[in-house]
């Protein structure tokens, strides 16, 4: 089974995560399974309250991590998010695909995961003010969306473009229906 990992804060952003879990969970070989400092709910910028799958301190050893999702969230600047870094550093050194969005990114740059790696963010400006650890500046590239090896990286006005991002490096559509569904979702008809 392909797990679809998604690292929550309190509170994330859903929306951002919404185009692409529907289309990964309704894959057989998919699941979507969420992971938090503990078990206890976590509540969406939407006012939802999603009860994690997992906490940090214990993620299965035997899963098969196929794509760990970062959305954003208001709060990645609370220092017990650094506990994360262990399983982003894993992903991204196995070369499991790691998608991050919004202050996913912010959270990203703060911890040195941008520094040599090509990416883009709210806005640079916005990088160099909210993530004081960041040196990643000559490696920001102004996109929406952009993939660089087994990373993604998305601004937070770009959840459609984050999603097609993913499906592509996942090859899960043909070239044609993936420009259906990114039209369909982007100018919401076909």
């Amino acid at each position: 089974m392909n797990t679809v990992l998604i690292l929550l804060s309190e509170p994330f952003a859903d929306w951002e995560a919404a185009y692409i879990c529907p289309e990964l969970n309704k894959l057989e070989d998919y699941e979507i399974k969420t992971v938090s400092l503990s078990k206890a709910p976590v509540t969406t910028m939407g006012g939802l309250k999603v009860l994690p799958d997992y906490d940090i301190d214990n993620i299965p050893e035997n899963i098969n991590i196929k794509l760990l999702l970062i959305p954003g969230g208001l709060s990645w600047d609370n220092t017990e998010y650094k506990k994360y870094c262990k399983i982003i550093r894993y992903c991204l050194e196995n070369n499991i695909l790691t998608a991050a969005i919004c202050n996913g990114v912010t959270f990203l740059a703060d911890n040195g995961f941008l520094d040599n790696r090509r990416h883009t963010g709210n806005t640079l400006e916005y990088l160099k003010q909210y993530a004081p650890a960041y040196k990643g500046d000559k490696e920001y590239v102004e996109s929406q969306s952009f993939i660089y090896e087994n990373l993604i990286t998305a601004n937070g006005s770009a959840a459609v473009e984050f999603s097609r991002d993913i499906l592509k490096k996942l090859n899960i559509f043909s070239p044609e229906e993936l420009e259906n569904w990114f039209y369909m979702y982007k100018k919401g008809f076909l």
